[in-house]
């Protein structure tokens, strides 16, 4: 499994609630999808960060660089300072603790 990450720097972090819900919905159709959450830092208001879980990174990347998904970021732009950062991590798991 992979978390995909997408950080925003935002001036409202309400006006980016409807794009992140866009991008989730979107998200859902594609093989591979596993859960998505959306955070916002208790520090800063303005940083967002959208976090998805999928299979693996080639489903992670095929919707990060769909169409939609490139069309709903830039859109995102309007409420943004500065582009978006998008990134990808895999699970890693974990040892037994005893």
């Amino acid at each position: 499994m992979i978390k995909g990450i997408i950080g925003f720097k935002t001036v409202s972090y309400k006006d980016l609630e409807p794009i992140l819900m866009k991008l989730r919905s979107h998200a859902m159709q594609y093989p591979g999808y596993v859960g998505a959450e959306n955070l916002i830092s208790e520090k800063d208001f303005s940083v967002v960060i959208m976090i998805s879980t999928w299979e693996n990174s080639d489903n992670w990347r095929t919707w990060v660089e769909s169409r939609i998904t490139k069309d709903l970021l830039q859109q995102a732009k309007a409420v943004m300072m500065g582009a978006p950062r998008t990134t990808v991590y895999r699970t890693m798991p974990t040892v037994d603790w005893r």
